[in-house]
């Protein structure tokens, strides 16, 4: 399932299958736009022109579903340019995309500037980011040890 760069230590590739829908036809897969790029850029894929008014949030299909590897996840994060040249998030970010999801993976985006959006087919709205997932369980305790924290909440080290 992973090639490994045995000279360097590191994971060079995790292959993972994909299914492209019809309304995905002729879309790029999702792709690292640059070699040191932790994340791969996934493309809208929506049949025309899309309008995002200012305070409006939409569904927006990638057209494509995975089998994301058991132990794993596939995370769903806000493109950085998006944000600060067009005030659009996305919402529930990061998003998960579990192992056992079989579905089309669709991205909630928002606009919170005050202008519309215009959103074209093909355009880059999101990056995928595989990440490993560790399961936990509870062991319940009478007692938690002390931190010097201790229960120092939000802001409790001063703005």
């Amino acid at each position: 399932m992973c090639e490994t760069d045995r000279r360097q230590g590191y994971e060079l590739a995790m292959g993972i299958p994909l299914l492209r829908l019809p309304h995905a036809k002729g879309l790029d897969l999702p792709t690292y736009q640059t070699e040191g790029a932790a994340g791969m850029d996934v493309f809208a894929a929506i049949e025309a022109e899309w309008e995002i008014e200012p305070g409006e949030r939409v569904l927006v299909p990638t057209g494509i579903a995975v089998a994301v590897p058991p132990g794993f996840e596939l995370q769903v994060r806000p493109r950085s340019g998006l944000a600060i040249h067009h005030g659009i998030f996305l919402l529930n970010s990061p998003g998960t995309i579990d192992s056992d999801y079989r579905g089309e993976i669709k991205v909630i985006m928002a606009n919170f500037s005050r202008e519309p959006f215009k959103l074209q087919r093909g355009a880059r709205i999101a990056q995928f980011i595989i990440s490993p997932v560790v399961r936990a369980t509870w062991k319940e305790v009478p007692i938690l040890p002390d931190t010097p924290r201790g229960q120092g909440g939000f802001g409790h080290t001063g703005t």
